[in-house]
């Protein structure tokens, strides 16, 4: 069992230290002995885990979809209508890129041209956002005028462009920016007499990395 748990630490100790060195070199420029140096492990052990770059970009990008999903499998606040929802979630992924190297890493990862796409990270935040839209529509918070399918586009083109863009300036990444979108598209998205009860700074606390957990219900708005 001790054997099993210092294996288990190892693993999630070569999966971030791949991460920072994917996230600061880039993944066709990084290489297993940047990795093994920043984890404190020999290149017998971390081959021991992992066939080589490829297989551990494999596993970073599967550690971000389950810190992803436990973004999106967060249900909304009590009493809070699913326009707040998306906005929080807008808000708890960019905190969530800005603090948490491992997703954002995967983010890298699942978007790059050096390697196919695994994971799909971007997909899984599309199909969420899309799913939310729908119930907003659903419960009558869009106007009438507003096309879900254009406030899917604005909302995941907005999203996915402040995750690329903030790998070099975190400011796109922050609290601001993302109200700063959200007061520009909320006054063609719901009607004036709800416009002003979103907050566009999000009504729950920004999300903070931990051990991610795995989430059953992935892509689920509840």
């Amino acid at each position: 069992m001790v054997k099993q748990e210092r294996a288990a630490r190892t693993r999630e100790t070569l999966i971030r230290s791949a991460a920072e060195v994917f996230d600061r070199e880039g993944f066709s420029a990084s290489s297993l002995s940047q990795i093994s140096s920043l984890a404190g492990v020999s290149n017998g052990a971390l081959h021991f885990h992992f066939e080589n770059k490829a297989a551990l970009a494999d596993a970073v990008e599967a550690e971000a979809l389950d810190r992803l999903r436990v973004v999106t499998g967060v249900g909304p606040p009590v009493g809070a209508g699913r326009v707040q929802f998306l906005v929080d979630a807008t808000q708890g992924l960019a905190g969530a890129l800005r603090r948490d190297v491992v997703l954002r890493a995967g983010f890298a990862l699942s978007g790059g041209p050096a390697r196919p796409v695994r994971t799909g990270l971007r997909e899984h935040w599309w199909s969420w956002v899309e799913e939310a839209v729908k119930r907003a529509e659903e419960e009558g918070e869009l106007r009438p005028e507003a096309a879900a399918q254009d406030v899917v586009t604005a909302v995941v083109a907005a999203t996915v462009g402040f995750e690329v863009l903030g790998v070099r300036d975190a400011r796109w990444l922050s609290a601001a920016a993302v109200g700063r979108f959200w007061r520009l598209l909320l006054p063609t998205l719901v009607p004036e007499d709800a416009l002003y009860g979103v907050r566009v700074e999000g009504a729950r606390p920004s999300w903070r990395p931990r051990r991610a957990r795995r989430v059953d219900t992935a892509t689920a708005v509840r």
